[in-house]
Parts: C-alpha cells; sequence; structure tokens
C-alpha cells in the first residue's frame, strides 16, 4: 500500500510540471502508431469483488518488468507475484487459435487513455526512477507533438493485445474501428500510419483482408523493420525452444525467468507469424544453427554443429516441444508445437 501510494503521488506531481503543449499544426494529417510484439502495455484486471475493490497492474516489455535499484526490497515480492500471474493468465486455446485465460477471475485489457498513446508510450509509466529500457514510442512521440502534432487530433496509437495472431477477427475489427474513429476526430483526413516490428504485420494482414477498408482511410504506410517472411533473430527460435535471459547477474532478479519467458512465449499464438516462411524463396536462407554432443563407440563424445533451414527448422521444434506441458494447479496440459497454426500464420 505504501508503494502504491507513493507511485501515485509521484504521478501527480509529475502531471502538475508538465508544460503545456506549445505549438499545434492543425494542417497536418492525422498519424497512427502501431507498435511491435510485447510493446503494447497491457493491464491483468481481478474481475468481480476484491478485499479493497483494487486492480491489479501489470506492466509488460518484452515479458520484461525492469525497476530501480532503490526499490529493491519494496519490489521483490511484487515481482514474483506479477510472473505468478502472468503465467495463471496466459494460455494457448488450440481450438481458437487463441490465448486464453486459465484464472477466470482476471483479464488482460488495454488502456485506451490519451488516444490510444498511453499504451505504446512508456510502457511501465509507473516507475519512479526511468529507464530507457521500458520507453518506446516515447521520443516520437514527443518529437511530432514538438512539430505541431495534437493527441486526439493528428496524432494517435494503436496498443492491442500482443499475444494473440494478427489474424484474430477481433483484432482486425479493432483495427477498423481504429482507423474509423480517427478519420472521424481529424475532420475527415486520411490517416498515415508508421508501424513497427510486428505492427507492420498487422498493418499488412488487415490490408490483405480489409483491402477495401484499408482504401478508404489510409494515405501512407510506413513500414519499421517489419519482418514480412518471418523475424529469423536468435531471441524468438532460441525463446521457442529454450527461453531467453536478457541480463545476466544480479539484474536477473528483476526479469522474469528463461524458463517462464519461455513459457509465456510458447503460448502466445504471435510467435507463429515472427518464424521464418519455411516456403519463401530466400536470397541469402537464415539457418538454424544448433550445437549437438555425439558419442562414438568408444565412448568418446565430440560437439558438432548442425544447420537447419527454415523448412527443416520446422520439424526441430516439433521434436523439441514434443513433450511440453504447463502445470495448473497440478493439472499437466500439454503444449506441443502447433503447426496448424504455423500454416495459418503464413497464409498472410
Amino acid at each position: 500500500m505504501l508503494l502504491e501510494e507513493l507511485v501515485k503521488s509521484m504521478e501527480m506531481w509529475l502531471k502538475l510540471i508538465k508544460k503545456l503543449q506549445e505549438y499545434i499544426d492543425p494542417t497536418l494529417d492525422p498519424v497512427l502508431l502501431v507498435p511491435g510484439r510485447s510493446s503494447t502495455l497491457l493491464i491483468i484486471k481481478r474481475v468481480g469483488p476484491s478485499g479493497f475493490g483494487s486492480e491489479s497492474l501489470v506492466r509488460i516489455m518484452s515479458f520484461v518488468t525492469s525497476y530501480g535499484v532503490a526499490l529493491i526490497l519494496l519490489l521483490l515480492s511484487y515481482i514474483v507475484v506479477t510472473v505468478a500471474m502472468l503465467l495463471k493468465v496466459v494460455f494457448l486455446c488450440y481450438e481458437t487459435r487463441k490465448t486464453a485465460n486459465l484464472d477466470p477471475n482476471r483479464v488482460i485489457e488495454v488502456p485506451e487513455e490519451r488516444y490510444g498513446l498511453y499504451a505504446i508510450d512508456n510502457l511501465d509509466p509507473d516507475m519512479i526512477i526511468g529507464s530507457d529500457c521500458v520507453c518506446y514510442f516515447h521520443d516520437m512521440i514527443a518529437e511530432m507533438l514538438s512539430w505541431g502534432y495534437q493527441e486526439g487530433k493528428t496524432l494517435f496509437g494503436f496498443g492491442y493485445d500482443f499475444r494473440q495472431s494478427n489474424r484474430l477477427q477481433e483484432t482486425m475489427d479493432c483495427f477498423a474501428q481504429k482507423l474509423e474513429s480517427i478519420h472521424t476526430a481529424s475532420g475527415g483526413k486520411k490517416i498515415n500510419i508508421i508501424s513497427h516490428s510486428m505492427g507492420g504485420l498487422l498493418v499488412k494482414c488487415f490490408m490483405a483482408l480489409h483491402s477495401d477498408i484499408f482504401e478508404k482511410y489510409v494515405k501512407n504506410w510506413i513500414a519499421i523493420a517489419a519482418p514480412f517472411q518471418g523475424k529469423c533473430s536468435w531471441i524468438y527460435t532460441s525463446s521457442l525452444l529454450n527461453g531467453t535471459s536478457f541480463v545476466h547477474g544480479w539484474e536477473e532478479m528483476f526479469f522474469i525467468s528463461k524458463w517462464s519467458m519461455h513459457q509465456l512465449l510458447i503460448e502466445c499464438p504471435s510467435i507463429y507469424v515472427l518464424i521464418g516462411c519455411p516456403d519463401f524463396h530466400w536470397e541469402h536462407a537464415p539457418v538454424l544453427e544448433i550445437w549437438k554432443e555425439k558419442s562414438n563407440s568408444n565412448g568418446e563424445s565430440t560437439v558438432i554443429l548442425e544447420s537447419y533451414s527454415p523448412l527443416e527448422a520446422v520439424s526441430v521444434y516439433e521434436r523439441a516441444l514434443s513433450n511440453n506441458k504447463v502445470n495448473n494447479n497440478g493439472e499437466k496440459i500439454s503444449l506441443p508445437f502447433n503447426l496448424e497454426l504455423l500454416k495459418w500464420a503464413n497464409k498472410t
């Protein structure tokens, strides 16, 4: 409770010293910012009555919550609870191709404050000390405001549940509603979209499935670092197979563990759109490289490096996750690699 009151006091103080926008240019065309994977602020809310009628807020940036050294003792227990809560609410329902909640008493929502900009600006706005690692579109938003853009008139954000597949109809419907609302708020002007990383895949998917709506409302689209044929970087391959550590040493206490990261990632449909497209004709084909230890007849062991093309890598994922299970209150739920979801993702 002490920490919560401290955070609220700091937020109020920051609002008081925040300068008003000095310059507004009403002639500018509206801009919509669309973030990448793991780059939307998600809020976990309790459903129904609770002890104090409060909400439980969890800030996620690449599933990582970072805090300052001065708050170590106060936040250790909070972080443990946060990780446990995330594992309780993340679960992939294979029948619906949608990540659902294991805990019926909690829901995950995307905040809509500041016309969608709040959810993609600073991914941990309650941080008192501050950290560059949780800023996302913050610098771009600040720069555009200095150019004369105005929140709610010419500058907007589209936060979304990045765990889900880009092709999920709920996400497509929300994006269509966002375009329509911006068009109305800006006085009928067409929209310029700036997307980053997986946000580009979301926009491309919408353009492919709803070309009429896209043409009606969108003037220009800028895609920054969009992995249109998958993202074959180590961070996704390694995360899918054995998790990822973003930091090492004492700082690991303030980040979700490799095992937790692994469970979170493989239960989110959006990971499948970032796997290198198996049937694309690559000019320089990406490879999955794995060191393996082998023993000969004399019992002597050697280590060899094996390489797999994107198509061959799929069988590696299937074998590696064939016995993967998640523990839900003692019940073991199978979560193998979902080949059907990969095929579905590759269609767009």
